[in-house]
């Protein structure tokens, strides 16, 4: 009985295979929109992890600077830092003295020679600090409520210095990888629905140009499975196919992009890092875009040998 299987089942992927090569012209097209919908299901995925991780990036830059006046003594400034290291949202506290502060503005500044020069004939003018790094920059409220606290503000020497600029560079970089994300879907959504009705077609036409043969295989008793089953097979081809083809191009488009825009693209994607990307998860992004390809290969094929099935039973 397992033996009879067994033949049966080599049959179908024979007759699959056949089914392929005999359709060779029409599977082309199938193909080539189901390349560009996994290469759009590949670019999104790829764009979304990058754009995170560039949100990521930015955000551990952002840090809080308190400036403090130059009577606070060492016991007022150690009570302050441990207050501040109790906040949940306080992730690292670090102090600056004001002869630190001094040496990273000259650094900072060291082809400037007028500022230079004006430095060196005055007293140091910068006031100490407290770098506060947060572990989510976009709740502070607490935070600035404990600093504006009246015996916690008489140690302050000016405004609380918040990095707006990068704030401001995280709220565009999260507005665009929402849009992004929002593209992809809507733009995969499209071509999976075009690539399902290209297959079904494709399937359709197959089943036409065979109906004679399959007319008969169903009077000598043949199963509705083993006359699916090719198509199945043949669907399958064309959807693993079209995965392994989209996962070349886009290696390959990957691979250029970071040779030729280095460590970005327009500002906003790090190429570099979505080559590492794609490089360290390969063989995952291999699985995902079968499967996805398979899926939509056979799901278009099953609902067009389905038809045909209840159309002869009818």
């Amino acid at each position: 009985m397992k033996s009879r299987k067994y033949i049966m089942f080599g049959r179908v992927l024979k007759g699959g295979a056949v089914n392929f090569i005999r359709n060779a012209w029409l599977g082309v097209a199938a193909m080539a929109v189901m390349v560009v919908t996994l290469s759009i299901v590949l670019f999104s995925f790829i764009a979304n992890a990058t754009l995170t991780h560039t949100i990521q990036d930015i955000r551990d830059r952002i840090d809080i600077s308190v400036f403090l006046i130059d009577e606070i003594t060492p016991e007022q400034r150690d009570d302050l830092v441990a207050q501040l290291k109790a906040k949940e949202n306080v992730r690292s506290v670090e102090y600056i003295s004001k002869d630190q502060a001094l040496a990273d503005y000259v650094a900072l500044n060291s082809d400037n020679v007028d500022l230079q020069l004006a430095i060196s004939q005055t007293d140091n003018p910068l006031p100490a600090s407290l770098r506060i790094k947060l572990v989510n920059p976009d709740i502070i409220d607490e935070l600035k409520t404990f600093l504006d606290q009246p015996d916690i503000k008489a140690l302050q020497s000016d405004e609380t210095s918040y990095s707006g600029d990068r704030k401001e560079a995280i709220d565009k970089i999260a507005k665009a990888t929402t849009f992004i994300r929002q593209t992809g879907i809507v733009s995969v959504f499209i071509f999976a629905a075009i690539s399902v009705l290209i297959i079904f077609n494709t399937i359709q036409m197959a089943i036409f140009n065979r109906r004679d043969e399959l007319a008969i295989m169903r009077l000598l008793g043949a199963s509705r499975w083993y006359i699916r089953g090719p198509f199945l097979v043949e669907s399958l081809l064309i959807g693993v196919l079209a995965a392994l083809i989209s996962v070349g191009l886009c290696k390959a488009i990957f691979t250029v992009a970071s040779d030729t825009l280095g460590a970005s693209s327009l500002g906003l994607l790090d190429i570099s890092y979505s080559s590492r990307y794609f490089a360290d998860n390969f063989w995952m992004i291999i699985g995902i875009q079968i499967g996805i390809g398979t899926f939509i290969g056979v799901t278009s094929s099953f609902i067009a040998t389905q038809r045909y099935l209840r159309l002869k039973n009818a």
